[in-house]
């Protein structure tokens, strides 16, 4: 076996390694860094700048492109879709799944990382010392793409917080008093303004240093944790103080908020009767003796609580699957309802709809792409000061961390939302109000500002990770025009592809599966 302090492999002398410390004696030095020295050419080594410090280290591996913590406030609006659909016992079986596979994953990478040095590069590195060049750059490349690709996502999810929950006022085109196609276009052309506005920005802070990223990534991670935090507690109140949050249902159906006021079908008002809009929109005049939808008339109009709390015993109704056709109607469990099956259906619009048929696998697959944050660690090997080490510690208790979050999540939005309200993808029957948000304490205000400082960072991160990416693919002159000057031509090159994919993607309203 040969000594790593004798030869070097190229004739290159020792002391130009960075690993290296010349005030140490020969003899320290390979016991120090015998075993650690494996890097396949020796102009890598120069490419494992050291951290200053744990905390900083902590706060790169959280707010990393597609890390855990992003997908998983990024997602967290589906997890309750999922629970309601799938049942908290099938979401739970696909969330164990998801993570049994990524933690898998994760060992085998854990298990190439530790055969030796792993400088800049990160997965691309590792796979191409592997693999080869040509199978690394091929992934490479692909990985480049989708990280740029979710910076433009990551974007516009910001903006699109901003705009409808934070301060809508601040919009240029204004989507007051527009519906449909109007008022899609008009968010859709803010978002092209401000995602400039915002690219720009976040382009400036990456040129002017990485340290400066490093420092609001503890921010972004600090929101991140307390919206989680925050989830935890509205929880645990919900068992002595749930929320206010009412549910408007026609016999068993869910009723959609726009299309009344007042969840009755008429209303005292001195000695007189009135009718409502609710009656209205089932009747062909306001008047009593109107000719209403014959199951308006048979079945009464009741409120229920959609999130009656953890002691509500509502887990029980949750707890197995409800697989649904496209537009059929979310319907509560548990109440009777007068149908006729002979009668023809009508006046469908005016209730909750389902938007696609769910399935199983259907579901697994929106699921996945939130655990898919691995290669977190991975990307900033250069930034680690013993990867080796940190690379397989940091992902499997990443991994370890965000799987007891999800799966616990499940669990407990099943014991604490009613099913309706959880099968309601977009909020239809609670007046578009964040499910979320409102379990949470002390204020919806938390998930909402947690979610636009994620996005924030993730986008942030995304932009900083992907000209690494990139310039590590150069580096091995696999792009050859690149390599004047790696990281300027990477970043810019990263730069023009965001604001393109910007413009594309709110034309082609890939927002909208996205986010």
């Amino acid at each position: 076996m040969f000594n790593s302090c004798m030869f070097t492999g190229d004739a290159t002398s020792k002391e130009s390694s960075p690993f290296i410390n010349s005030s140490t004696s020969d003899v320290e030095k390979c016991q120090q860094y015998d075993g650690k020295n494996m890097a396949l050419f020796e102009e890598e080594m120069d490419t494992s700048p050291m951290v200053s410090s744990l905390l900083s280290s902590l706060a790169n591996y959280s707010n990393l492109t597609q890390g855990s913590k992003e997908h998983e406030e990024h997602y967290v609006s589906w997890m309750t879709w999922l629970v309601g659909i799938g049942g908290v016992l099938g979401t739970f079986t696909i969330v164990f799944m998801c993570c049994s596979t990524t933690m898998l994953t994760a060992i085998s990478m854990s298990a190439i990382a530790t055969n030796g040095v792993v400088p800049a590069g990160g997965s691309y590195y590792m796979i191409s010392r592997s693999l080869g060049p040509e199978f690394g750059g091929a992934v490479g490349i692909c990985f480049y793409l989708g990280t740029t690709f979710a910076g433009a996502m990551y974007i516009l999810g910001c903006i699109e917080i901003l705009l409808i929950y934070i301060v809508p006022a601040a919009a240029i085109f204004k989507m007051e008093g527009l519906e449909g196609a109007e008022a899609e276009a008009a968010l859709l052309n803010n978002m092209r303004v401000y995602g400039t506005i915002v690219l720009s920005f976040m382009a400036l802070v990456v040129f002017v240093g990485v340290k400066y990223v490093n420092k609001l990534a503890l921010v972004f991670l600090a929101c991140v944790i307390l919206s989680i935090l925050a989830v935890y507690a509205g929880v645990i109140k919900t068992s002595f103080d749930p929320p206010d949050f009412p549910v408007c249902v026609l016999g068993n159906r869910t009723l959609a908020s726009k299309g009344f006021d007042i969840c009755a079908k008429t209303i005292e008002r001195g000695n007189a009767t009135l009718t409502t809009k609710l009656w209205r929109a089932f009747c062909d005049s306001e008047f009593l003796n109107a000719t209403c939808d014959e199951y308006f008339t048979s079945n009464n109009v009741s409120q229920i609580q959609g999130i009656p709390g953890i002691t509500s015993g509502i887990l029980a109704e949750n707890l197995f699957s409800t697989f649904m056709e496209k537009n059929s109607i979310l319907e509560k469990r548990g109440i009777p309802a007068v149908l006729d099956p002979e009668a023809p259906e009508t006046n469908t619009n005016r209730y909750v709809l389902t938007d696609i048929t769910s399935f199983f696998t259907l579901l697994v697959g929106i699921y996945f792409p939130s655990v898919t944050g691995i290669m977190a660690g991975s990307n900033r090997s250069g930034d680690l000061q013993d990867a080796q080490k940190s690379i397989p510690i940091g992902t499997i208790l990443a991994i370890t961390t965000t799987s007891i979050i999800y799966m616990s999540s499940v669990i407990l939005f099943g014991a604490c939302v009613d099913g309706v309200v959880l099968r309601d993808k977009f909020g239809e029957g609670v007046d578009g109000n964040l499910v979320i948000g409102t379990l949470a304490w002390p204020s919806p205000w938390v998930i909402v500002f947690g979610s636009f400082f994620s996005t924030c960072g993730a986008g942030l991160q995304s932009l900083t990770g992907a000209p690494r990416l990139l310039q590590a693919i150069a580096r091995d002159g696999i792009i050859p025009f690149l390599r004047v000057d790696l990281y300027i031509c990477s970043l810019t090159i990263s730069l023009l592809m965001l604001r393109y994919l910007i413009i594309l993607s709110v034309r082609t309203n890939l927002i909208i599966f996205w986010i």
